[in-house]
């Protein structure tokens, strides 16, 4: 059975007189990669303060079995976070900042390495972009390889190829074992690689699922490349496939089965089919459809 590194169980919040989080509960298993996503002002950055016991709340919270809350202080081996945005010494070097709070020096370079900071680790942080501030952010939640990881917006400011770069070392964080809670409005971005999906409206935890099942009910978006892409275009199309006219040859299927018809009715014709890439489901359509009800 896999071990639960994060158990949340009616967490409630008010600021002043007005509630904003109403018996939130939600889980995350190790190795998993949840995503915890809504509109502005939802309550996803007062849920990770709320786990962190950086604000009071009502609730149960426990990380690594161990309770969690406002006067229980938690261990940076157990848990490391880069909340809103990284709190930096401007005239410290990033590498003296990740000096500082690691416990091990031994994975510093190699951390470092994998985010591509390199050539500006022994500059003042006074120096640095906003996405080079981000990722030394993320380099000091993940220097003590702890067991959970929180992330509140990690790709603020991350240009394609870091977004990419810090992606993969997510993964491969989790594929050691490490659980990642990780908010984004990058909603694309987080379909890539979260393995589950909490969904939050005004406070409330509205869905909870994997990604997996929270986008299975959409269709499937299939990209063809063909040898004869227009021919292909006009076998579907007679067919009664759904076929989007965009400069790729894109169909819309309903099921698998109706993909692997698709494929025979093209091969039949003497067309090559050189690629196929699968998109089932959009989670910014399926957390838009749900927030906006």
């Amino acid at each position: 059975m896999t071990e639960k590194i994060l158990s949340v169980r009616g967490l409630n919040k008010s600021f002043k007189h007005k509630q904003v989080l109403f018996d939130v509960a939600f889980d995350c298993q190790a190795g998993r990669i949840v995503a915890l996503v809504g509109a502005n002002g939802a309550g996803k950055t007062t849920i990770m303060k709320a786990i962190l016991g950086l604000i009071k709340s009502s609730g149960e919270v426990e990380i690594a079995g161990k309770r969690v809350g406002f006067n229980h202080s938690v261990s940076s081996s157990d848990v490391g976070a880069l909340i809103e945005y990284p709190g930096i010494y401007p005239f410290l070097t990033g590498r003296q900042h990740l000096e500082m709070f690691a416990q091990d020096l031994t994975y510093l370079d190699q951390l470092v390495a994998k985010l591509k900071m390199t050539a500006y680790i022994d500059r003042p942080a006074n120096k640095y972009s906003l996405g080079m501030k981000q990722k030394l952010g993320v380099a000091l939640a993940l220097i003590n390889r702890p067991k959970f990881v929180i992330l509140d917006e990690p790709m603020n400011g991350l240009d394609p190829q870091a977004t990419r770069d810090l992606r993969n070392l997510i993964e491969e964080e989790a594929k050691k074992g490490t659980s990642f809670l990780i908010s984004s409005h990058i909603l694309a971005e987080l379909q890539k690689f979260a393995d589950d999906v909490v969904i939050v409206k005004h406070g409330r935890v509205v869905k909870n699922s994997t990604m997996a099942e929270l986008l299975a009910k959409d269709q499937l978006l299939i990209t063809l490349k063909t040898s004869d892409d227009k021919q292909a275009r006009q076998v579907l199309a007679a067919a009664d496939y759904k076929v989007l006219a965009t400069p790729e040859l894109k169909i819309v299927c309903q099921t698998e089965a109706d993909v692997e018809t698709a494929l025979v009715l093209v091969q039949e014709r003497g067309i090559l089919i050189k690629n196929l890439f699968r998109n089932s489901g959009d989670l910014e359509k399926t957390v838009l459809d749900l927030i906006e009800r």
